[in-house]
């Protein structure tokens, strides 16, 4: 108490004017998921109609059934499809990345800089470029439509390698050394050693990747040309055609499809800022 009475009169406005931008800033950023639990729990006529409700008089919880229902799309099966590629995708990536970033990191051999090189190169490189090249490969190996097609492609990741690099090399060799002095070699000191005391920085990871493989759109697209390897993004994208405009039902169907990334970031988020802040570009 002594010490807020003794803040000069500059402290408390600067203050009140950083929790007043903050207050500004939340309400800004709670403001989208308003707007979409709002409206899907609305009919179209509230939706579109001219006066405004801050909350629909007549809640239609009867939304939910009614989207899960559509025989137009499937919704539910597109859930399981997003859900299983996006573990796959994550599980995969933190294998296939952290292996190269421990490689280039710890494994010394003649043309590591090289290779190293020729991973940063790969992000100078548009997606745009690679995407009919990999449709083309994806396509020629029969895997349209199938959960290889999704998934394989995706599982490496240049910048990831890049990140797992940089925290590799910033990790306590003693605890490296001291394992290969008991004889464990590189695949056993990353295995029993590295991993078990980097589980802040792969939970970061993981829910980027994760995030990532659930919000993808464009190649799930292309690649899932059958409605049974829809997933939710391209789902979302069928409430809304030349044909047909369902309002309600898009609404309720992204309020269902953000709640997964809504719960990992709420159960992951402690790991999340101290897997960041563990990142360090060093070395």
């Amino acid at each position: 108490m002594a010490a807020a009475r003794s803040r000069t009169p500059r402290q408390l406005l600067g203050s009140t004017g950083l929790y007043s931008a903050l207050a500004v800033a939340t309400v800004l950023f709670l403001l989208p998921f308003y707007m979409i639990v709002r409206n899907a729990l609305s009919t179209d006529k509230d939706i579109m109609g001219a006066e405004w409700q801050w909350w629909p008089s007549d809640v239609q919880w009867g939304n939910v059934k009614e989207l899960f229902d559509d025989p137009s799309v499937p919704f539910l099966h597109s859930l399981w499809n997003s859900m299983l590629i996006a573990v796959l995708m994550t599980v995969g990536t933190l294998l296939v990345c952290s292996l190269a970033g421990y490689g280039l990191a710890r494994i010394p051999y003649r043309h590591a800089n090289k290779i190293f090189y020729l991973v940063l190169a790969t992000l100078m490189v548009p997606s745009a470029v690679t995407f009919v090249p990999s449709f083309v490969l994806v396509s020629s190996l029969g895997w349209v439509s199938s959960l290889r097609g999704l998934v394989i492609p995706g599982l490496f990741s240049g910048f990831t390698a890049f990140l797992f690099r940089q925290y590799f090399l910033g990790f306590p060799r003693e605890l490296e050394e001291a394992a290969r002095v008991d004889g464990l070699s590189y695949w056993g000191s990353y295995w029993r050693i590295v991993v078990p005391n980097s589980l802040n920085f792969f939970a970061a990871i993981s829910v980027i990747t994760f995030i990532s493989g659930w919000n993808a759109f464009l190649w799930p697209l292309v690649i899932g040309q059958d409605q049974q390897a829809w997933t939710v993004q391209v789902a979302l994208s069928t409430f809304i055609t030349a044909q047909t405009i369902n309002i309600h039902e898009l609404f309720m169907a992204a309020a269902v499809s953000i709640l997964p990334l809504v719960l990992v970031f709420v159960f992951l988020q402690r790991w999340l800022v101290q897997g960041v802040a563990q990142t360090g570009i060093k070395g």
